[in-house]
């Protein structure tokens, strides 16, 4: 179990981009320090060119709302920033009004490790405009990345077919922190382990790793290295074998194992970390058969991604595990998930109903879904999910036997007889959390249950099917005269 999944740093205030505090500013100044909003995060398009993405970050809202203050020294330097055309950018009001600021915003989240798709809401932030607008930059930054790295995670994990996947991503990730972050992520989405030592530490994930080529070539031979590392580490002796000649290397692992074998041990493992990996891993499964070692397994690495690891296997490749770093730690070839946080609905006060508000856009794709927005989930009598609608309370008509397609409103679902349930789940409620957050572990759980039960169809890399997301006739109506007035 972990000891703490608490990573957020207390000093999360400034972690932030300029223009939410100038637009904190301008509410505050404009008298609508009582306006609220609601605000909802989700992205237009599945990563990866996939069919959908898995939800992650969550499980540290609530961390970052409770934290997010502004101590004295954050006001210091605030009052030190000087506006473009002379003279301090923040008022000294506003900056009192800093000092004694704290979070009072509700949140509802989908819960980390479940599938997510595009335009619906992952996360949905109400309370008082300025809070809401204060958290966006923080919030973005948690989930986007967690979100991406959890989804790039579960298409590798898939693509090798039950066989364990290693995080070894953290000497290429973004700074200490993002490596920090693609464990914990690369671990819901489905990572048996991670080299990652402080992520072990931090979030109870397993950890895994054994030696580089530079322990091979510190030694007169590579005989001499591999005896030593299994003199040292005779219960985790996994054998480097590329440094040289993987065919000699095979040879000597294979004599360090007979002698492992001689003291009652036994040797665990060989990577191989460059080459054709097919034809090594085949010549290698054979040698150690053939010298009476079946249970030494192969692990490879070397810029593994899920198109490498699918091919391996349609090669033939005898590989048990895999070690992938580089392109799970940058989500190569995607670099983000360009999940964005949009305002749907105002009101003057807490006593007041909501006021669905959308934006429009040159770009069709880029108008919004209006209104205090939720998730039902249809699933089949197997519990595969079939489609999400989402639904606003307010207008809602009742109508579950039919959505309406989030762009093109001609174009509608039926979902049947097919049940349904709510998606979404409170996790802060006036700035502190509601109840504790799920675990890493039950949001693994969660991410390979969602999985299992996906259709192969979507999951699928090459043109996956689509799945589908609709609205509510009452919402779709309300988008539509809302777009109709605006237009006016």
């Amino acid at each position: 179990m972990a000891l703490t999944d608490r990573t957020v740093p207390t000093d999360v205030a400034l972690n932030t981009d300029l223009y939410e505090l100038t637009m904190a500013q301008g509410f505050w100044e404009s008298g609508l320090g009582d306006a609220q909003g609601c605000f909802n995060v989700f992205f237009r398009d599945n990563p990866f060119n996939g069919g959908y993405a898995i939800a992650c970050g969550i499980g540290q809202i609530a961390e970052l709302v409770e934290n997010l203050r502004f101590d004295e020294e954050s006001i210091a330097y605030l009052a030190s920033v000087m506006a473009p055309g002379g003279g301090p950018m923040f008022k000294q009001g506003f900056l009192d009004y800093l000092r004694d600021f704290k979070m009072h915003v509700d949140v509802w989240a989908v819960p980390e490790g479940e599938l997510v798709f595009p335009r619906e809401p992952m996360v949905r932030v109400q309370g008082p405009l300025i809070e809401c607008q204060l958290i966006e930059t923080a919030l973005l930054n948690l989930v986007n990345f967690q979100t991406l790295v959890a989804t790039k995670a579960s298409r590798v994990v898939y693509a090798a077919e039950g066989h364990p996947v290693s995080d070894f991503g953290l000497r290429r990730a973004q700074g200490h922190d993002g490596g920090l972050a693609v464990a914990r992520a690369s671990y819901i989405g489905g990572c048996t382990s991670t080299s990652n030592v402080l992520a072990g530490k931090v979030y109870g994930i397993p950890v895994f790793g054994t030696h580089a080529h530079s322990w091979v070539m510190a030694f007169p031979t590579e005989l001499d290295a591999f005896r030593a590392f299994a003199k040292s580490s005779p219960t985790n002796c996994c054998l480097l074998l590329d440094t040289y000649d993987v065919y000699q290397g095979i040879q000597n692992a294979i004599i360090v194992g007979k002698e492992m074998e001689a003291r009652g041990e036994r040797l665990n493992a060989i990577r191989i970390d460059s080459g054709d990996l097919a034809r090594l891993s085949k010549a290698t499964r054979k040698a150690f058969d053939e010298a009476g070692l079946p249970y030494v397994k192969i692990s490879v690495s070397n810029d593994l991604e899920e198109y490498t690891i699918q091919s391996l296997f349609a090669q033939g490749a005898p590989i048990d595990t895999f070690g992938v770093g580089t392109k799970l730690a940058t989500c190569d070839p995607q670099p983000a998930l360009g999940g964005v946080y949009k305002l749907s609905a105002t009101r003057n006060s807490s006593d007041e109903p909501w006021r669905p508000v959308m934006k429009l856009s040159e770009q069709l794709y880029k108008r919004t879904i209006p209104g205090v927005q939720h998730i039902l989930r249809y699933e089949d009598a197997s519990g595969c999910p079939v489609g999400d609608m989402i639904v606003d309370d307010a207008v809602d008509t009742g109508e579950r036997s039919c959505m309406v397609d989030l762009v093109d409103p001609v174009t509608t679902y039926r979902m049947g007889n097919n049940t349904y349930r709510e998606l979404m789940e409170q996790i802060v409620a006036n700035g502190e959390r509601a109840g504790e957050p799920n675990t890493i572990e039950e949001a693994k759980a969660r991410c390979k249950n969602a999985l299992m039960h996906l259709d192969p169809a979507t999951k699928r890399f090459l043109n996956p099917q689509t799945y589908s997301v609709g609205l509510e006739k009452g919402l779709s109506d309300l988008r539509q005269k809302l777009a109709a007035e605006a237009r006016a």
